[in-house]
C-alpha cells in the first residue's frame, strides 16, 4: 500500500476547477490526487476536504469582501495561491479527516487501540476467526499493507513518533486471498508447534475457526 503522509504531502488543485465548485453553494470534496468532485462520491474516494461555501449577505451601505481560498477553506488548512494553481496542506485538519473518510476506509488505525475490525465482513470473517489462535490485526494489517494495493492515508512523524491512519484496499478480493491465505498458514503452524492448539484440544470457537480454514 501507499502511505499518503498528510505532514509532508501537498495537495494541488486547479484553482478554476476549485472556484467553480465553491460557486456552486453546493457540497464538494477534494482528493488527495487533488479531484474536485460532488456527489455521488464513489467508494474509493479519499477527501482531504469535504464542505461547501455560502455567501454571507451584504448590504449596500457595509459591502463585503470576496474571502479567499484559504477563508473558505478554513483555518486547519494551509493555503498557498500559485497562478493557476493552489497548494494545500491538511494535516492540520486531522481529526475532522478521520470522521469524513471513515464510512469508505477498510480498517481504522486512529486510536492508541490500534485495529480492532475490517470494514469488509468477508475480511472481518478471517480476522475474527484468527483471534481464536492469538493471531492479531496488528499482524494482519501489517500483511495487508506489505502485499496489496491501496492507500494509508495517515499522519506521521519520528520525533516524537506520532502515527494515526486510515487504510483503503483498492482491490478487496485480492487482500481477502492474501489474508486467508496467509492465515491458514499461520494457523496450521500454530496448531503443530503449540500443544494448547493441538486439534484433540480445541475448543468449540478454536475447532471452529480450524474448520474455517480448513484446518479440521
Amino acid at each position: 500500500m501507499k502511505k499518503f503522509n498528510l505532514f509532508k504531502e501537498i495537495i494541488v488543485v486547479q484553482k478554476m476547477d476549485l472556484l467553480k465548485a465553491i460557486n456552486t453553494s453546493k457540497e464538494f470534496a477534494i482528493t488527495i490526487a487533488g479531484e474536485i468532485k460532488q456527489e455521488p462520491y464513489t467508494p474509493n474516494d479519499i477527501f482531504i476536504f469535504l464542505g461547501k461555501y455560502t455567501a454571507s449577505q451584504s448590504s449596500i451601505l457595509m459591502p463585503k469582501a470576496a474571502p479567499s481560498i484559504a477563508e473558505i477553506l478554513g483555518k486547519n488548512y494551509q493555503v498557498v495561491e500559485d497562478d493557476d494553481r493552489v497548494l494545500i496542506k491538511a494535516f492540520s485538519n486531522w481529526q475532522e479527516l478521520i470522521s469524513v473518510n471513515l464510512p469508505r476506509a477498510s480498517y481504522d488505525d486512529t486510536t492508541g487501540d490500534g485495529v480492532s475490525e475490517f470494514s469488509s465482513s468477508t475480511m472481518e470473517d478471517i480476522g475474527w476467526n484468527a483471534t481464536e489462535f492469538s493471531i492479531k490485526y496488528r499482524e494482519l494489517v501489517e500483511v495487508i499493507e506489505e502485499n496489496c494495493e491501496g492507500t494509508l492515508l495517515c499522519i506521521e512523524q519520528e520525533n516524537p513518533y506520532q502515527f494515526s491512519g486510515l487504510g483503503f484496499i483498492k482491490d478487496e478480493e485480492n487482500a481477502v486471498h492474501v489474508l486467508y491465505e496467509h492465515c491458514q498458514k499461520r494457523v496450521k503452524e500454530i496448531m503443530l508447534s503449540d500443544d494448547a492448539y493441538a486439534l484433540e484440544t480445541l475448543s468449540d470457537d478454536e475447532l471452529e475457526a480450524a474448520e474455517f480454514f480448513k484446518l479440521a
